[in-house]
C-alpha cells in the first residue's frame, strides 16, 4: 500500500526521512509526492527528472519519485550510485522546507 501523498505546503521536516534513514523509508518518501498528477503527465515528469531539475521544492519531489519509479521498471534495486542521488535529494529537500520554515 502506497503512503498518503502529502502536499508541499504541508511539508514538515519530521516527515522527511533523515539522510541516514533506510532505503525502505527513503522509497515510501517518495511516494508521498506522485510527480505524474503534479506535472500533469508521465512526459512531462520525466523531462524534469531526466534534466535534473532542481529549482523548486516539487522539482526535487518530483525527481525522487521518478526515478524511485525507474529504478521499479527495470526490475532491480537502485545501484550504489542512484541511492546516493536520493540521499542528495533528500537532503536538499529537508534543506528547503527548513529554509522555508525559518522564513515563516
Amino acid at each position: 500500500m502506497l503512503p498518503e501523498l502529502i502536499p508541499d505546503e504541508r511539508l514538515t521536516l519530521d516527515r522527511i526521512p533523515s539522510e541516514d534513514a533506510s532505503d525502505d523509508e527513503i522509497l515510501k518518501f517518495a511516494f508521498t509526492f506522485n510527480g505524474y498528477e503534479h506535472y500533469g503527465s508521465f512526459g512531462a515528469c520525466a523531462k524534469i527528472a531526466n534534466a535534473r531539475q532542481q529549482e523548486s521544492l516539487s522539482d526535487l519531489r518530483a525527481c525522487l519519485f521518478f526515478e524511485h519509479r525507474r529504478w521499479r521498471h527495470f526490475g532491480r534495486d537502485p545501484d550504489d550510485e542512484a541511492k546516493q542521488y536520493f540521499r542528495s535529494l533528500v537532503s536538499q529537500i529537508r534543506r528547503r522546507v527548513g529554509q522555508r520554515s525559518k522564513d515563516l
